[in-house]
C-alpha cells in the first residue's frame, strides 16, 4: 500500500531524492528502482521500534557501510533448484526475468559469508522464527521474556 508499506515515486522524484542524499541505500534491481529513505528509518527509530529492511546484496552492503553495527541476515533458499521452482510457480516474471534473477542469485549466494547469520528458508514458519530470534538477540531481548 502506497504510503504504508512502500512509497511509490516517479522516476524524476526518485532521482531528485537520490541527488539530495535522502536514501540510505538505493539500487536498480530487475528493471525497477528500490531504496530506503533515511526519513523512514528515522521515523521508525523515533517510535522506539527496530527497522527491518528487505534489501538485495548491494543494498545490504550500503546499509553496512552507513550503519556498521546493523545486523545483516541472509535469507537463503534451500537450493538453487528450489529458488527457480518458486520463481516459476509465482508466475509474476517472464522466463527471461527469471533467468536474470537466477544469475543474480548465484552472485548473491556467493556473498552469504558477508552476513552475520544465514537463515535457510526451507519452511516459512521455521525461517520466520529464526529471524525473530536473530533480531531479538541483536536488540538484547530474550524471546521467552514478556514484551510490552
Amino acid at each position: 500500500m502506497d504510503g504504508r508499506h512502500y512509497h511509490f515515486l516517479t522516476d524524476r522524484e526518485f532521482t531528485r531524492r537520490v541527488d539530495a542524499g535522502e536514501f540510505l541505500e538505493h539500487v536498480e534491481y530487475a528493471g525497477n528502482r528500490y531504496g530506503t529513505l533515511r526519513s523512514e528509518l528515522d521515523r521508525i527509530l523515533a517510535e522506539g521500534r527496530a527497522p527491518l529492511l528487505e534489501v538485495e546484496l548491494r543494498g545490504a552492503r550500503a546499509v553496512r557501510a552507513s550503519i556498521p553495527g546493523a545486523l545483516a541476515v541472509f535469507i537463503a533458499p534451500p537450493s538453487v533448484e528450489e529458488l527457480a521452482r518458486r520463481l516459476e510457480h509465482r508466475a509474476t516474471d517472464s522466463p527471461t526475468e527469471i533467468a536474470a534473477r537466477m544469475r543474480t542469485s548465484e552472485i548473491e549466494l556467493q556473498a552469504r559469508n558477508e552476513f552475520d547469520c544465514v537463515i535457510v528458508n526451507d519452511d516459512v514458519d521455521r525461517a520466520t522464527a529464526r529471524l525473530a530470534e536473530a533480531v531479538a538477540g541483536a536488540c538484547g531481548v530474550r524471546m521467552d521474556e514478556p514484551r510490552g
